[in-house]
């Protein structure tokens, strides 16, 4: 692209002639000024909509999850380029909103373990290679904070995969790895002997540290509050939430006490809150109401979006599918919200967390060699 670019800009050159030396230079006429007026400089327009496109427009959405890859698997044929009804996430749609980068869940439905499990999500992996091969003009595979960055400059929709479950491990290192090496980067703490509600054991913590060495980020969603206390303790990357809001406002299992949030956002973790009417509430109100209590207990540089589409789940008025962010953020602007706490809610914090779990990764790998602990010798 750049060489196309230079010779771009080389043939604008072409046009021009140089001037014959016996050719004078015309003399400049001079302009009568009397009868214009200066235009008055365009004043900011005070519609929050319209605030709101103007600020995603340089501060995309990295949305943090994302059921569409299990959505697919039941479609005869989609075309997510030209637009898809049958899901809530394509590419018009997430042009419209805004989205610069997102999370594709590899979860799978409940029942499915062991075996079954590894395998499944072995598909799903490769659906989703699949899926963005097939749509290059939108959608790019990206493995760390440079390849997301890169994407969104290219115009493209930067695809993150994860988070899957840890069932989807069948208790094995070296499928940890291998799905690492595919582009796995999310990886949730629960459906697992190893993470459970006694907590992690201590193969469990084996895997977590693993997970640094890889720079394959703890999902912390739905896990239990042992679990949660244990790997926010022993993890040397960030911990993310990637649904999660605040138990305070919604008695949801998966939403967070303040104490979790304090403790997130001491340990400069983040809470994704998702875009669900079970979890947040069925107006855009509501999860603006929860963002505001996020942002106040763990700070802003603690909080970020969830989309949750294409999950099966219900979702507040005016935030129906992808295309719906700027009227999130147009009601997080009437609130008062600065464009710098706006900025990293969007785009920012979870940019860090990718770059933080790179840095970890690469110092991890200077101290350690790859993990050979097997579930029997550690918790047998």
């Amino acid at each position: 692209m750049a060489d196309l670019q230079d010779e771009l800009h080389t043939t604008a050159e072409v046009g021009k002639l140089d001037r014959p030396a016996a050719w004078p230079e015309p003399e400049p006429l001079p302009l009568d000024t009397s009868d214009l007026k200066t235009a008055p400089e365009p004043e900011p327009s005070g519609d929050p909509l319209e605030r709101a496109h103007a600020f995603l427009a340089g501060h995309p959405v990295a949305d943090g999850y994302s059921g569409l890859p299990w959505a697919l698997r039941h479609l005869p044929w989609f075309d997510l380029e030209l637009g898809e009804s049958a899901v809530d996430t394509d590419v018009p749609r997430m042009r419209e909103g805004h989205v610069g980068a997102l999370f594709w869940s590899l979860h799978l439905p409940e029942g499915l373990a062991g075996d079954r499990a590894v395998g499944a999500t072995l598909e799903q992996l490769d659906l989703v290679h699949t899926v963005v091969q097939a749509h290059p003009e939108g959608l790019r595979m990206t493995r760390n904070a440079a390849d997301v960055t890169d994407a969104q400059h290219c115009g493209r929709v930067a695809v993150v995969l994860g988070p899957a479950g840890a069932g989807a491990l069948g208790d094995s290192m070296g499928i940890l790895r291998s799905m690492h090496a595919l582009g796995l980067r999310v990886l949730t703490l629960s459906g697992a002997s190893w993470a459970s509600e006694a907590g992690l054991t201590r193969f469990g913590e084996e895997v977590l540290r693993e997970m640094n060495r890889l720079g394959v980020l703890a999902d912390l969603s739905g896990t239990s509050d042992a679990t949660i206390a244990r790997a926010m303790a022993a993890s040397k990357a960030p911990v993310l939430f990637t649904r999660s809001a605040a138990r305070a406002l919604r008695p949801h299992p998966a939403n967070l006490p303040d104490g979790v949030l304090a403790e997130l956002g001491a340990a400069k973790g983040l809470c994704l809150v998702p875009l669900t009417a079970e979890q947040t509430g069925p107006s855009v109100r509501d999860v603006a109401d929860h963002l505001d209590h996020v942002r106040a207990l763990a700070g802003p540089e603690s909080v970020g979006l969830s989309g949750t589409y294409d999950s099966g789940t219900a979702h507040p008025q005016d935030l129906a599918d992808a295309s719906c962010y700027p009227h999130l953020i147009a009601e997080l602007l009437t609130r008062g919200w600065s464009e710098t706490d706006l900025a990293l809610l969007t785009w920012g914090n979870v940019q860090r967390v990718l770059r933080s779990a790179d840095f970890t990764a690469r110092a991890a790998r200077q101290r350690r060699e790859p993990s050979s602990a097997k579930i029997a010798e550690l918790d047998g």
